[in-house]
């Protein structure tokens, strides 16, 4: 019989105490629908009696129906010498009016009697009591022993008495949580071993990545017989971040063959992270396993022929399972064989022989001696390719622009740009301010082509850099300028060169631009083929 394990999504509650990540109500609706969409078991949302933001929350959700998840409120055990039905934090768990209740707990005696500085019985007591209170409000409960693995270390006994409170109230399920981040994955093995040997009831596992291990300690516990994972997806989460579920996902679902996601949603978990990442306004880690841009991006010419010839000579598995695409890299250890398969992609019958190889190959060596480098910026290659095959049409044309910056730069907007363009034979002039002239020509040049591409809403920067390249030159050298742009479900990166910042941050923009209309009409001539 195939092994299942349920997955904890908890991004927007442990997700949300990461440094930088502030969710409004928006956001988290957002984040919910795209965690259903993948099919993750429960979607653990907030703590109802922490702010009025999580009370909005929740209160909304009460409209919205989950095609595949259960939501699930988060909170602690009711306070000291308090009846669990006076103890407003029980009661505001109990108003969030979701199925599922998170119970967090200690078991830990030094948190016990230091932490919260309550007797041992009194700990359990709680909760005991807690758990009973929501199974009798036909709840179902999950039950986290907060620091876990420390506590029992510590003393065993004690944080053996902490779960068996919890199985004596009604929980439904115990989770071990390795709440510092500190132990390695051979103990949790071994102690998530004894507790599944113990308790005939489904056991979790949450971990945090203070030491590094948060996912291999999570796969550790499921190989000790854990039904039960919880994480953030990409890994968010306070000090070091959780455990990244977009790789416990693949790593138990492809190499352990542990069902994790209904099975046609795991090629959903790439669009996912770039969905979650554009929510939470932080920039996605573009060496994530799986669903980085990065994942199977290849550079050594040895890599790429070898992945050529047999895709699993450098690749440890299909990136098209998880949604992502393999990429060869331009550049100076590429070889020829690279730039002719991305000619290829563009136009299949041009040969290594053929006049248009080599005047791409020709372009291609002009554009290094200046300077441009197309490494991360396989879009502005493409734009080459297009326009040395003539493949390529100008969606609009710059008639003028002007900047104006103001010195010394004050708070909030310190420059401004005028723009006026030309698309098929009418104008437009726009004005935007920015954070500097780069983000105001920027903003400007999206904003006069919003009238003609509406799509281009959805695009903004997420990276900018700058490179001087002959520093000899000192303020007459050249710099090279790498953007990367998303419209929230790719992510594309261009380059410009030239002596004037303001001119090679232009050239990127406009490829950038370009690159994304190029594809969204790519896509509108597929759908009516």
């Amino acid at each position: 019989m195939t092994r299942k394990v349920d997955i904890l999504d908890s991004t927007l509650r442990d997700g949300a105490q990461a440094e930088g990540i502030s969710f409004s109500v928006e956001d988290k609706l957002k984040v919910v629908r795209t965690l259903d969409d993948l099919g993750v078991a429960y979607i653990e949302a907030g703590n109802p009696g922490s702010n009025p933001k999580d009370i909005e929350f929740f209160e909304r959700m009460r409209h919205v129906k989950l095609k595949n998840a259960r939501l699930a409120a988060f909170g602690s055990t009711r306070r000291r010498d308090i009846p669990v039905e006076e103890d407003s934090n029980v009661q505001s768990l109990l108003s969030a009016g979701t199925p599922v209740i998170v119970i967090f707990g200690k078991s830990w005696d030094f948190h016990v009697t230091d932490v919260i500085r309550t007797t041992l019985e009194e700990n359990l007591n709680m909760i005991r009591d807690t758990v009973e209170f929501f199974k009798k409000k036909k709840k179902e409960v999950i039950f986290d022993a907060e620091h876990f693995y420390d506590g029992y270390k510590s003393n065993p006994d004690y944080a053996f008495k902490a779960l068996r409170a919890a199985v004596e109230g009604g929980a439904d399920c115990l989770v071990l949580c390795d709440t510092n981040g500190g132990c390695f994955p051979s103990e949790v093995y071994e102690i998530t071993k004894k507790v599944t040997e113990s308790f005939n009831l489904k056991i979790g596992i949450h971990t945090h990545n203070d030491a590094g291990m948060a996912v291999a300690s999570s796969i550790a516990a499921v190989e000790a017989g854990a039904s039960h994972v919880q994480g953030t997806y990409l890994g968010y989460g306070e000090r070091c971040g959780n455990a990244n579920l977009s790789t416990i996902i693949p790593n138990l679902q492809i190499k352990k063959g542990i069902i994790c996601l209904p099975q046609d949603n795991l090629a959903k978990l790439t669009h996912a992270a770039r969905r979650i990442a554009e929510i939470s306004n932080i920039t996605m880690n573009e060496r994530d396993p799986y669903v980085g841009n990065s994942a199977f991006a290849h550079k050594g010419g040895m890599h790429i022929d070898g992945v050529s010839k047999a895709t699993r000579s450098f690749e440890h598995v299909d990136p098209d399972l998880v949604g992502n695409k393999r990429r060869f890299l331009m550049s100076e250890v590429a070889g020829r064989r690279t730039i002719l398969d991305k000619i290829r992609e563009i136009c299949p019958s041009v040969t290594k022989e053929s006049k248009e190889a080599e005047a791409v190959v020709n372009s291609l060596k002009e554009l290094e001696h200046q300077g441009y480098q197309f490494e991360g910026a396989e879009s502005s290659f493409e734009l080459i390719i297009r326009k040395q095959l003539g493949k390529y049409r100008p969606f609009f044309e710059l008639e003028s622009f002007k900047l104006i910056s103001e010195q010394p730069a004050r708070p909030g907007p310190s420059a401004s740009a005028l723009i006026k363009v030309k698309v098929d034979g009418k104008s437009e002039i726009t004005a935007a301010e920015g954070e500097g002239p780069v983000h105001a020509l920027d903003r400007a040049l999206r904003k006069a082509l919003e009238v003609f591409y509406p799509e281009l809403s959805s695009v903004h920067l997420t990276d900018f850099k700058v490179r001087v390249i002959d520093s000899e030159s000192a303020t007459a050298a050249k710099v090279r300028v790498l953007i990367e742009s998303t419209d929230g479900e790719t992510v594309w990166s261009t380059v410009g060169v030239s002596t004037d910042i303001i001119e090679a941050s232009w050239i990127a923009l406009v490829d950038s631009i370009e690159y994304k209309l190029i594809k969204d009409l790519e896509k509108k001539i597929r759908v009516y083929m």
